[in-house]
């Protein structure tokens, strides 16, 4: 077995005071296998810029030019990370999501357009919200 030590003690990672890391459970729980270069590219990127909720908002312009990214590579990227449940997007939006095993409520499911087993696309955080405002008020 290898023993663990300290190869640069000067430089030990410690937690800054603004928030912004990477959970482990991204590749013990095998998120990891499921993006592509440029989706975990752009998770590395907002996961490191997102706020205590997970939210930051860029450009697509300043995307592409900060990843290195053409606009078509940028949009599949982010579909990539929607269609795995990393991500929601509403424009200019983004949310890094928990990786928590989500299991939606019965009223999240009467509200959604249509069942989640079903449905092709994820339903946005924000269209999710607004029906919700809508149904309390």
């Amino acid at each position: 077995m290898v023993q663990k030590h300290l190869i640069c003690a000067q430089r030990v990672r410690r937690i800054p005071n603004q928030f912004s890391w990477v959970d482990q459970r991204l590749v013990r729980d095998r998120h990891i296998e499921s993006c592509s270069y440029p989706g975990a590219a752009l998770y590395l990127f907002l996961v490191t810029v997102a706020d205590q909720q997970g939210l930051s908002y860029y450009s697509d312009s300043s995307l592409m030019s900060r990843l290195s990214m053409d606009l078509p590579t940028l949009d599949s990227a982010r579909q990539n990370l929607i269609q795995i449940g990393l991500i929601a997007f509403e424009s200019p939006l983004y949310q890094v999501l928990s990786l928590e095993p989500f299991v939606p409520s019965e009223r999240m499911l009467r509200m959604a357009p249509c069942s989640l087993e079903t449905r092709e696309q994820p339903v946005h955080l924000g269209h999710i919200l607004k029906r919700m405002m809508e149904e309390n008020s």
